[in-house]
């Protein structure tokens, strides 16, 4: 993922409130269900940060987040980036309502690019990622509860 790429955009329909969709994406209780397991804690309040490993392979990656913009039940920014690699960016999750509907849009923008030589630094590995994660974890995490 390189700087100069365009950001990437998922989006999803919830036949949901926008407070479910809220606490899905904003209480470590709820996701650790659909998003990261090892994620042990996280508070939609700018300024926050919080750490936490996953292993792929032979490979660690420690996220380091920090929240940069929280409007509640609107709007969540965060700075992501790891400890073992360069390369730095921000998460937005936009929550929008639209007739008994919540649209979430969910925007990767890259700020310094990533390393060449590592799998899960490709625009593709991206974007099946965050189908995964959006699409069908957390659409089925909000479907079920």
């Amino acid at each position: 993922m390189k700087s100069t790429d365009d950001p990437i955009i998922v989006e999803q329909i919830f036949l949901s409130s926008v407070q479910k969709v809220w606490n899905a994406i904003t209480k470590p209780e709820e996701m650790k269900k659909w998003y990261f397991e090892a994620l042990e804690s996280f508070v939609p309040q700018v300024g926050f940060k919080t750490e936490f490993s996953v292993q792929v392979e032979d490979r660690k990656f420690t996220h380091l987040w920090q929240i940069t913009e929280a409007i509640p039940e609107k709007k969540i920014t965060y700075n992501w980036k790891y400890k073992e690699y360069p390369g730095n960016s921000f998460v937005t999750f936009e929550l929008k309502e639209e007739k008994n509907k919540i649209k979430l849009e969910l925007t990767t923008k890259i700020v310094e690019s990533f390393p060449d030589d590592i799998p899960e630094f490709t625009r593709e590995s991206c974007l099946a990622g965050w189908d995964y994660f959006i699409r069908k974890n957390l659409k089925e995490y909000i479907e079920s509860n």
